[in-house]
């Protein structure tokens, strides 16, 4: 049996079909009642009457509630004024399961009371609309690398080292050793550009900040592509280029989702490559020009990141950070040794630092040193060192965070609707 989908109306337009859904709301009247019905592709007005639906049909308007799942038989056709502009002439009605009184209502509800309730609050037409942009986000970060000749690379949960940093990691026991849950694929993904050249890793990380800033969650999602013989500059002109394909599918495929979000879709499409392009030095510059007291050598923190980015309507790429706030990998810059070859890219509108990355070490010497600078030994990081035994290579690469850019190009508030299920260090349930 064909099955029948809102978001396709318009293929059977003109036909009974039986669609199956919940009741999303319901208005009633005497002769006449209206259910909005929710498949979970779209909403369709079903009109019910005495005329079109038989008798225990049109009486189920007197139990039916809210969230209550349905099976609905009927004549589609064309309707501008009906959400989603088609609704169906209701012939027959079958009540699956009556639901009991919905805890999320029309009312006004606290944040912390929906997030109790997120399992629930996702049927909602906001929270629908943003995990539908998240997949197209998605959908368009594996289609833009599998085009490119990109080969994906899947990299381990856990692991043995840290990767950004000892302060941020979660610790756990594996079978007597201490391991830890990724903090990035990245070096597993420098493997892996060794072996097939242009690579990308996509997967949850973690990351134990005690923060609870709108742009934080303890568990994400990241996309690393890892690429052999590119420097700096060719890692911008990917990451740029990535972004804004990014953003073009969005805008070609979610225009109604954003505009349920009420998203100002003219700041996106006003969005243009190239990307300007800043030093760390220039990026300071901007800071003490808008009265920020900022020394250089010292870490940007969310305010710093928006006054620069609002200096430009496009993402901008601030790139050759101090080495002393980069990681050990960071490849320093031979123009000038107290500057690594890392960029950030930070969004505009103050939505903070969606990619970074960075030309990496490629001096089996170099690194060793800066790894035991860090504290770590060779021990630790001895199956990585011998990527610069065997073959060593210019080579870079970025992460970007997939929450980050759904919270960006939805023009949400907290990053904690990006995602079905968000942790955050106060958040463990649903």
């Amino acid at each position: 049996m064909k099955e029948h989908f809102i978001q396709k109306a318009k293929e059977f337009v003109g036909e009974t079909v039986t669609l199956k859904g919940w009741a999303y709301s319901v208005r009633k009247g005497g002769k006449i009642w209206f259910l909005l019905l929710r498949d979970g592709t779209g909403i369709m007005q079903c009109v019910v009457t005495q005329t079109d639906a038989d008798e225990a049909s049109f009486d189920i308007k007197n139990v039916i509630t809210q969230e209550s799942s349905v099976k609905v038989t009927g004549l589609v056709k064309a309707e501008p004024r009906s959400p989603g502009g088609y609704e169906m002439l209701v012939h027959s009605l079958e009540l699956v399961a009556l639901a009991e009184e919905y805890p999320i209502s029309k009312k006004e509800h606290g944040v912390d009371y929906l997030m109790d309730n997120r399992h629930l609050w996702l049927r909602s037409k906001r929270q629908h609309a943003i995990i539908r942009i998240r997949h197209t986000i998605i959908k368009a970060i594996r289609d833009y690398f599998d085009e490119r000749d990109f080969t994906l690379l899947d990299t381990p949960i856990f692991q043995k080292a840290a990767t950004e940093g000892t302060a941020t990691l979660f610790a756990t026991d594996y079978f007597g050793e201490k391991a830890y849950l990724t903090q990035s694929g990245q070096l597993y993904g420098e493997a892996g550009a060794a072996a097939f050249g242009k690579i990308y890793c996509f997967g949850p990380t973690f990351r134990a900040e005690k923060s609870k800033t709108r742009r934080h969650l303890t568990e994400f999602w990241m996309v690393e592509p890892e690429m052999a013989f590119y420097d700096l500059d060719m890692n911008m002109d990917v990451a740029e280029d990535f972004v804004f394909y990014i953003i073009s599918q969005v805008l070609k495929y979610r225009r109604v989702e954003l505009e349920t979000l009420e998203r100002d879709i003219k700041k996106l499409e006003a969005i243009q490559i190239p990307f300007p392009r800043i030093s760390y030095t220039e990026a300071v510059k901007i800071l003490n020009d808008n009265g920020v007291e900022f020394e250089w050598g010292d870490d940007f923190g969310g305010a710093d990141e928006t006054i620069i980015s609002n200096q430009f309507d496009s993402p901008v790429m601030v790139h050759r950070y101090p080495a002393a706030i980069k990681a050990f990998y960071m490849k320093r810059d031979p123009e000038n040794d107290k500057q690594v070859m890392a960029l950030d890219m930070l969004a505009p509108e103050g939505y903070g630092e969606i990619i970074g990355g960075s030309q990496r070490e490629d001096d089996l010497t170099a690194i060793i040193d800066r790894i035991k600078a860090d504290g770590a030994t060779e021990e630790d990081y001895n199956w990585y060192l011998d990527l610069r035994r065997y073959g060593s290579f210019p080579h870079s690469g970025f992460g970007l965070g997939v929450e980050r850019v759904v919270s960006w190009l939805c023009g949400l508030q907290h990053i904690r609707e990006t995602i079905p299920f968000p942790r955050t260090i106060s958040r463990l349930n649903p």
